[in-house]
C-alpha cells in the first residue's frame, strides 16, 4: 500500500499506515510515525520526496529503508535540546548524553538502508553546552547495528560527525559525499568487540578534521575514496586487523577549515596510531595500503606502537606522495614489542625543504598525537624486527642536511632499489643505530649508476651485506 502523507512522505509497505503534516515546519513525528508503520509491519520504503523537510532524531527501524530522493534534503532542527541520544556502549551507561546526539538514529537494528541521491543538512546545530562548546549532535549515529547500506547520500554541514557508530558489523558506506563538520566517518568497536566487515567505497570527503577515523576494526576496506581534509586523510588510533586502504586519493589543503583550529593544512595522510590518544590494548596487523596519491600532506605516513599495542605485518605500495611539506614518514615502535615486517615497495616521496629541519632533536622523543620534527627529512623508523624498502625514491628540493633515512632499534634493514637524490651528502644519507643487519641491492644516488650508499652509524650494525 502507497500512501502519500502532505509532508511528501510516502510509506510503501505491507500494511496500511498514514502521514499527517506536525504544523510549525518541523517533520519529525510525521516522518517518525512513517518509519515505525514501517517497521511494525516487518520493514518497507519511507520516501522522503523533493523540498527541504526539518527535523530533529529520527530513529530507523529494522528493515527500513529511508529514501531521500534527488532534491529532497533532510534538515536538522536548530535547537540542539531537541535531540536524542544512546546512552549505553558495552553496559556503560555512563555516556555523556550530549556527546552521543544524533539526527539520524540507528540504536540496535540491522537491515537499514539510508539512501536516495538527496542531502541530509545538520544544519550546523551548535551546542554551546556541547564539546569546545560548540559541537552539537552528529548527523548520522549506529549502535549495535549490522548490515546498515548509507549510499548515494550528501552530507552536509554536521555539526559534530558525519557518519559515527560503535559496535556494529557488516556497515557498507557507498559514494556518500561529506562537505563540512568534523570527521566524516567515525567508527570505533572496543577491545573484545570490534567494528567487522565495514567497507568505504567511492566516497568524497572534504572535512575539516579527520576524514576516516577510529579504533578496533576487524576486516575493514577504504577503497575509491577521494580525502581532502584539514587534519588527517585516515587516522586509526587503536587496535586492527586486516585492514585495506586502496586506490585513494588524500590531499590539501583542505576546502573547509577545522573548526577548532581555524586552520585548512592537511595534516598526516595514514596514521596508524594504537593508544594515541587513549590506551587501546591489541594487535595491529594485516594492513595493506596500495595505489595511493597523496598531495601537500605534512607527512604520509606514521605509524606508532604505544603500551599495551602490538604490530604484525603492514605492507605499503605503489604510493606517489609530493609536495610533503612538514616532516618525514615514520615507523615507530614504543610498546613493549617492536613492529613484526614493515615493508614500503614502489613507492616515491618527494619532501620539501621545509622537511630538513637540522634543529630537530637528535634524540628522538615518544609521539602524542600530532605530527612533529624528527632527524630525518624522509623516513624515521625505530623498533621494528623487518623494515624493507623496495623500489622507494625520496627526492627533495635543495640541499639536504639530515639523512634521509634514520634508523635505531632494528633487526634487519633491507634495502633493495633505494633511490637517493644527487644533492643527499653521500656520506650521511643513511644514518643507523643498534641496527642488527643490512641488506642493500642495486640502491643508487641519482642520478648516478647503482651502487652501495654509504651509511652513517653511530652504533656499527653487527652485520652488512650488499647483494647484486
Amino acid at each position: 500500500m502507497n500512501i502519500l502523507g502532505n509532508a511528501g512522505l510516502e510509506l510503501r509497505s505491507g500494511c496500511p499506515g498514514e502521514t499527517n503534516g506536525e504544523g510549525g515546519g518541523l517533520e519529525t513525528a510525521e516522518i517518525q510515525r512513517a518509519i515505525d508503520d514501517a517497521g511494525r509491519c516487518g520493514g518497507g520504503v519511507v520516501r522522503i520526496r523533493p523540498g527541504i523537510h526539518r527535523t530533529s532524531t529520527l530513529r530507523l527501524r529494522s528493515r527500513v529503508t529511508l529514501l531521500v530522493e534527488p532534491g529532497a534534503t533532510l534538515l536538522g532542527h536548530d535547537d540542539p535540546e531537541s535531540y536524542e541520544a544512546i546512552t549505553r556502549i558495552g553496559g556503560d551507561d555512563r555516556l555523556p548524553r550530549r556527546w552521543n546526539r544524533s539526527l539520524l538514529l540507528c540504536d540496535n537494528v540491522e537491515d537499514v538502508t539510508i539512501t536516495g541521491g538527496g542531502v541530509i543538512d545538520g544544519g550546523d546545530v551548535f551546542d554551546p553546552e556541547g564539546e569546545e562548546r560548540m559541537r552539537g549532535p552528529h548527523t548520522i549515529l549506529l549502535h549495535e547495528s549490522k548490515r546498515v547500506r548509507i549510499a548515494d547520500v550528501r552530507i552536509q554541514r554536521s555539526a559534530n560527525y558525519a557518519i559515527l557508530f560503535y559496535d556494529s558489523d557488516r556497515v557498507d558506506i557507498e559514494r556518500v559525499t561529506v562537505e563540512g563538520g568534523w570527521d566524516g566517518v567515525h567508527f570505533r568497536g572496543r577491545k573484545g568487540r570490534p567494528c567487522r566487515d565495514v567497507t568505504i567505497s567511492g566516497c568524497r570527503f572534504y572535512t575539516g578534521d579527520d576524514a576516516i577515523a577510529g579504533c578496533y576494526w576487524d576486516n575493514v576496506v577504504i577503497e575509491k575514496c577521494l580525502l581532502n581534509s584539514s587534519c588527517n586523510g585516515i587516522r586509526l588510533i587503536g587496535p586492527a586487523k586486516d585492514l585495506l586502504i586502496h586506490q585513494c586519493l588524500i590531499y590539501g589543503p583542505g576546502r573547509f577549515p577545522h573548526r577548532t583550529f581555524d586552520n585548512r593544512n592537511s595534516l598526516g595522510g595514514i596514521l596508524l596510531q594504537p593508544g594515541a590518544w587513549m590506551k587501546t590494548e591489541g594487535e595491529l596487523d594485516g594492513v595493506v595500503i596500495s595505489d595511493i596519491t597523496m598531495h601537500r600532506v605534512q607527512t604520509p605516513f606514521q605509524f606508532v606502537l604505544k603500551h599495551g599495542n602490538t604490530g604484525g605485518r603492514i605492507t605499503v605500495s605503489r604510493v606517489d606522495a609530493h609536495g610533503v611539506y612538514h616532516a618525514a614518514s615514520s615507523v615507530e615502535s614504543w610498546a613493549e614489542e617492536p613492529f613484526g615486517e614493515v615493508t614500503f615497495r614502489n613507492v616515491s616521496i618527494d619532501c620539501e625543504s621545509s622537511c630538513d629541519d637540522p634543529s630537530a632533536p637528535s634524540v628522538v622523543a615518544q609521539p602524542h598525537v600530532g605530527i612533529r620534527p624528527l632527524p630525518a627529512w624522509a623516513m624515521y623508523a625505530r623498533g621494528v624486527r623487518k623494515l624493507s624498502l623496495q623500489d622507494v625514491r625520496f627526492t627533495i628540493s635543495g640541499q639536504s642536511v639530515q639523512p634521509a633515512l634514520f634508523c635505531e632499534q632494528v633487526g634487519c634493514l633491507e634495502l633493495d632499489h633505494l633511490i637517493l637524490p644527487s644533492n643527499v651528502d653521500r656520506e650521511t644519507g643513511i644514518r643507523l643505530e643498534r641496527v642488527e643487519r643490512v641488506e642493500q641491492r642495486n640502491n643508487t644516488t641519482s642520478p648516478c649508476s647503482p651502487s652501495q650508499i654509504p651509511i652513517q652509524a653511530a652504533t656499527r650494525p653487527q652485520s652488512s651485506t650488499t647483494k647484486p
